[in-house]
């Protein structure tokens, strides 16, 4: 019997965590882990007390035709990594490595395309979390060194 790698056997818990989210659109999971020690989970889903997507049966993006990726203060939501690092304190989070995974709400089918969004690349740079490593299919997972996106800063314009 073959074990299963730990990058995968991280991912398949965060792949467990998504199954809370109660976004229409895109479901997420995320869990942070350091020295083999899961501190934290999270999935996307509207704040304590307020009525998830999945309840109202509709996500005001979608009516409202906002492209994914955008917008996302007119979001239900609480994005997974984001619902992760509140549940943790950040002097465990140190050197921590996220894992994130991405489902299609609809069809299930993973996102060829997961990554964390502006807002939440920031909240893993200032929680100490070293590298995110996100399952893109079956097969193909990408392993991001967080000080990448401290160098190449996206909120730097020209």
């Amino acid at each position: 019997m073959e074990r299963r790698d730990k990058f995968n056997y991280y991912l398949d818990i965060a792949d467990a965590a998504r199954e809370r989210s109660t976004c229409l659109r895109r479901t997420y999971g995320a869990i942070i882990v350091k020295n083999d020690e899961i501190l934290a989970t999270g999935y996307n889903g509207a704040p304590r007390g307020r009525r998830n997507c999945v309840d109202m049966g509709v996500c005001h993006r979608e009516d409202l035709k906002i492209p994914a990726g955008e917008r996302y203060e007119l979001c239900r939501s609480v994005h997974a990594e984001a619902n992760a690092i509140i549940s943790a304190a950040r002097r465990d989070m140190i050197g921590a490595t996220m894992y994130l995974v991405g489902r299609d709400a609809r069809t299930g089918e993973l996102l060829p395309d997961t990554t964390s969004c502006s807002m939440c690349r920031r909240l893993i740079i200032n929680a100490g979390i070293e590298r995110v490593v996100a399952r893109l299919g079956e097969d193909n997972i990408r392993v991001t060194q967080v000080r990448e996106w401290i160098d190449q800063d996206d909120t730097v314009i020209g």
